[in-house]
């Protein structure tokens, strides 16, 4: 056998791939360092499908290059090789230039180091087409060696600039025929196969992802090839194909099986692993797949349930009402539901082990229906529950028939909110739109509330309370309960508590003193005449600021966030900077607006100078000039308008035409004074 390209093409022409095992062996051993030759033998495997064998192939001739220590034939099959990888397009070079590929060859180490980050190079050449997490698909349209960045035109942020180190970590490519590629190069076609075939598109999306995805990965995914307005039906005809299989956990995810019976087997033996409560979980999904698979598994689950059933009586609760939903519930299961809540059966021990909250719910209905001892056993439920829901669920059913309990549970959580946190932010949340809550103890539960802030319990339900801090939560709207006294308290309490940021604690002030008026007795030094102007400027200005600037600067610090690695995140220092401010300003501006008094012209006095009036003044010489005093939001020296702050005014407020007022080494005789306007 010879091994030259000619006899080789021959064997290709001829799909004798075992024979061109042989003879490349035979050809690499005998001419190791013709390297140009082999890589054109390799070149025409790849044109005919062959690249896993080219492959191979290429990895014999490496290691009999290796072993007979021949360093620059091997640096040129890597030339040739990244030309045959790069389809010879003129990168190659450019790169290969760039990481110094073919200087020092002699340095081995140093020149593999250089081919990895050629190859890595390669991977991002113009043309090709990457995937960004959040951002969507691109293509690279240039490729900047002296900046080492590439330039991505993104479907959702053209022009977008990433570095050659980022690069690896942040773009994933895509291969031809990938569908999120094909939706950027021909998205006609998918668009018609959406509207014909559901199911296919579908089916070609899962079949060439590398992962189950999430009802949300497959809408973000389609989109724009289904119209939204049709998502909801498009969804339920295209997830219903027997090849899509859906999975658990935290988050159902759905992948493709190569067919029907393929689908099927995979079911029946995830099945047959599956714990207890994931049985149940496949049965609520694929009931309707096949009547004899949910035969099976109803058989599956009745038996398992009725052995269980004194060990672990929710699991035989579950599984009766998983079966009857799916209507499989045989009747000769030789127990009933009764037999788990009636006496003598304790109900405490199925409640305990319900997770679902709809079950416990109804769990606890069908409880009050069965036992006179309902109320004893509600008691207890409350101590241990946790939902929102289902306590109000409770709570609710003691009302009429059992106030003392409801009483009693209430007045604990009051008092010692650390037993349950989480039934405390309950009673929190409902005490916001129940004025009979935030009576109770308005001044306590305030204490309790702040103090919850602070309590390591708490964290998990931090965002929830933080929620009743804020305008038309519990907090603000406990002040109206507060009697004179417990208001004196509160304002304390609200000036010195550490849990509270500026821009929470000043309209909490704000409004206390509002309501209270007293509370500013001895400060009205304090207060900030303004005009109606400046006024409703600084209230338009903090309006901007809560409803527009930090929302978005919140959506700024998280998908800064998203980039990774804060230390060296420039994007998510400025938008830190940046929320750092506007709070400070937010707070500064309700601090502002709480002592903020409107100036009315029609109610200035004008017989002396007063905050509010134009002065008209006469200096020695005989020149004259007007003055304007105002508040400081409102001051324009250059305009003739002064804050009633500065010197020159405080010098002049009392004053009446006539008075003479000492300014500097000048005197200023006040000639007129009327309302500023």
């Amino acid at each position: 056998m010879t091994e030259s390209g000619e006899s080789f093409a021959k064997l290709i022409g001829e799909e004798a791939w075992a024979e061109i095992d042989d003879a490349w062996v035979e050809a690499v051993a005998a001419r190791p360092g013709e390297v140009t030759r082999h890589a054109g033998v390799l070149q025409q495997l790849v044109a005919a499908g062959r690249e896993r064998q080219a492959a191979e192939l290429f990895e014999v001739l490496d290691e009999q290059l290796v072993e007979a220590a021949l360093w620059e034939p091997r640096l040129a099959l890597l030339r040739e090789a990244g030309r045959l990888a790069s389809g010879d397009r003129p990168s190659f070079e450019a790169f290969a230039e760039k990481v110094g590929l073919f200087r020092a060859p002699d340095v081995v180490p140093r020149t593999w180091e250089k081919v990895e980050r050629l190859l890595a190079l390669l991977a991002f050449d113009v043309g090709t087409v990457v995937e960004m997490q959040g951002r969507g698909v691109g293509r690279i349209v240039e490729v900047n060696l002296a900046l080492e960045s590439l330039r991505i035109d993104l479907e959702r942020q053209p022009g977008l600039v990433v570095g050659f180190r980022a690069a690896s970590r942040l773009l994933r490519t895509l291969p031809a025929g990938h569908f999120l590629r094909r939706k950027l190069e021909t998205p006609e076609e998918l668009q018609e196969l959406a509207a014909a075939d559901p199911p296919a598109l579908l089916g070609l999306l899962l079949a060439g992802s590398e992962r189950p995805l999430t009802a949300g990965e497959i809408k973000e995914a389609l989109a724009g090839l289904v119209d939204e307005k049709r998502w909801t039906s498009w969804w339920a005809s295209a997830r219903k194909h027997p090849q899509v299989i859906t999975g658990g956990g935290g988050r159902q995810t759905y992948h493709w099986a190569a067919s029907s019976a393929a689908a099927l087997s995979a079911l029946r033996a995830e099945f047959e692993a599956a714990a207890p409560r994931e049985r149940l979980d496949l049965l609520r999904r694929h009931a309707s797949r096949d009547e004899a698979f949910t035969r099976g598994m109803a058989a599956g689950i009745a038996a398992h349930a009725t052995a269980e059933r004194e060990h672990d009586p929710a699991l035989a609760f579950e599984s009766w009402f998983a079966l009857e939903r799916a209507g499989v519930l045989q009747p000769d299961l030789g127990w009933t539901i009764d037999d788990l809540i009636g006496a003598p059966a304790d109900p405490r021990r199925l409640l305990a082990g319900l997770e679902d909250r709809i079950l416990r719910e109804r769990a606890l209905a069908m409880i009050r229906e069965r036992r006179a001892d309902w109320v004893e056993i509600y008691r207890d439920a409350l101590a241990k529950e946790a939902d929102p829901r289902v306590l109000g669920f409770l709570t609710e059913a003691l009302r009429s028939v059992a106030p003392a309990e409801r009483e009693r549970f209430l007045e604990e959580l009051l008092n010692q909110p650390r037993r349950n946190p989480a039934a405390f932010v309950w009673f929190v949340e409902q005490a916001a739109e129940e004025a009979e809550l935030r009576a109770r103890n308005p001044l306590r539960l305030l204490q309790q509330l702040l103090a919850s802030l602070r309590d390591g319990a708490f964290t998990p339900f931090r965002s929830r309370l933080a929620a009743m801090i804020e305008s038309g939560g519990t907090l603000p709207r406990l002040l109206s309960a507060l009697s004179e006294e417990q208001a004196a308290q509160a304002l304390a309490l609200l000036e010195r508590d550490h849990a509270l940021a500026d821009y929470q604690r000043a309209p909490l002030l704000n409004a206390l003193t509002l309501r209270f008026p007293a509370l500013r007795e001895g400060a009205e030094s304090g207060l900030l005449y303004v005009t109606p102007e400046a006024l409703a400027a600084r209230r338009e200005e903090l309006q901007r600021l809560t409803q527009v600037e930090i929302p978005a600067n919140r959506k700024a610090i998280e998908e800064a966030r998203a980039h990774g690695d804060l230390r060296e995140n420039f994007e998510y220092k400025a938008a830190r900077e940046r929320h750092e401010y506007l709070n400070a300003r937010v707070a500064a501006l309700h601090r502002d607006l709480g002592r903020a008094r409107p100036l009315d012209p029609a109610t200035i006095d004008a017989s002396e100078v007063r905050i509010g009036t134009r002065v008209t003044l006469r200096d020695r010489e005989g020149n004259e000039r007007r003055l304007t005093i105002l508040g400081p939001w409102d001051s324009r020296p250059e305009e003739g308008i002064v804050s009633y702050e500065s010197d020159l005014a405080k010098r002049l407020l009392g004053g009446t035409v006539g008075s003479v007022v000492p300014v500097g080494e000048s005197e200023l005789t006040i000639i007129g004074i009327v309302p500023y306007r």
